[in-house]
């Protein structure tokens, strides 16, 4: 048994509105914090119709005011997006709203194609070669004040908020394991470097003030549902979603399909199938089976799972049903 935590991108679905996907996030989340969830966190992606999360702070302080002991966080900022002292700033004052309940996962990508990156206004190069330093400015700028300090994250000095590493490479897990820092791998979307990215994590972590021990989360999608047609049903959405992200067609979260086969191609299939082989989709019976291997398998201190579920009341019924399986570790 380990802990589940939710990851969210306030996906906005074919037929609805953006509004709408900020009401079934905090409705996710609530229901998540009633079944014993240990987290709920939100991505940054920008210029993605059927994403909704791209001011991630705004959002969860939206999901933070409506629940009351579930963490909140994100999944994560693109710190290349951002300038350091922006950052702890929001994330200071999610804390100082929200008192020992804030997550700050941190990642290296844009979280967008290039063109909306350097619309963001910054050096996405220069940013990502900065990331190791940039983190470090953070942990600096969260650290109390000293009387000579020039700069000062207000609110944020003093604040006392875990930073994670999020990563799908190898880059992310040396840095983690440098850093001492909480790693939360993307195996949702990039599975081929799981096994040797937390395997490098936990060979060359460093212990530091923030944890003593390599701590590693994994993400994985999902959908659960009454029977594994249904589920499978569901999940044909992501599925799409995924193959317009390879042929560049923007759009809302789509609709479920009944067959798959007149939509993509045969490449496209292997493909999908291929990047979402970690996918825990099925009946519960089903889905313990694979989330218990892929526990096993990666040793995981904790699982994210991402419901990518275009109606709210299936994915709610998704979030019940993953917290009824024997792997799920009820968080008080």
């Amino acid at each position: 048994m380990v802990p589940f935590s939710i990851l969210d991108l306030s996906p906005v679905a074919e037929g609805s509105t953006i509004s709408q996907s900020f009401e079934s996030s905090k409705r996710m989340a609530q229901k998540a914090e009633e079944l014993g969830y240990n987290r709920f966190w939100l991505a940054e992606h920008h210029g993605m119709p059927g994403v909704a999360s791209a001011a991630t702070s705004v959002v969860i302080g939206h999901v933070g005011a409506a629940t009351s002991r579930i963490r909140i966080g994100s999944g994560g900022v693109m710190l290349p997006n951002h300038s350091p002292l922006v950052i702890a700033e929001q994330f200071g004052t999610l804390e100082a709203l929200f008192p020992g309940r804030v997550d700050l996962g941190l990642g290296r990508a844009p979280g967008t194609d290039m063109r909306t990156a350097q619309a963001l206004r910054r050096n996405i190069d220069a940013g990502a070669q900065s990331f190791p330093q940039d983190i470090v400015e953070l942990q600096h700028l969260f650290s109390p004040a000293d009387d000579n300090q020039v700069i000062l994250a207000v609110p944020g000095h003093g604040a006392n908020i875990p930073i994670w590493l999020l990563g799908s490479s190898l880059y992310s897990a040396h840095l983690a394991a440098m850093l001492g820092l909480p790693y939360a791998f993307a195996s949702h979307f990039a599975p081929e470097a799981l096994m040797d990215a937390i395997a490098i994590y936990r060979e060359r972590f460093t212990p530091s003030a923030t944890i003593d021990k390599p701590y590693v989360m994994v993400g994985a999608m999902g959908a659960v549902a009454d029977t594994d047609e249904e589920a499978q049903y569901h999940f044909t959405s992501a599925q799409q979603q995924f193959v317009n992200l390879r042929r560049n067609v923007r759009g809302p979260f789509p609709r479920p399909r009944s067959d798959m086969d007149d939509f993509w191609t045969p490449m496209e299939k292997l493909n999908v199938e291929n990047t979402l082989r970690y996918a825990i989709v099925g009946s519960p019976e089903t889905a313990e089976k694979k989330i218990s291997q892929f526990i096993r398998d990666t040793e995981a201190d904790e699982v994210i799972i991402s419901m990518p579920i275009h109606d709210i009341k299936a994915r709610l019924k998704s979030v019940e049903l993953f917290a009824t399986l024997p792997s799920f570790k009820k968080v008080s």
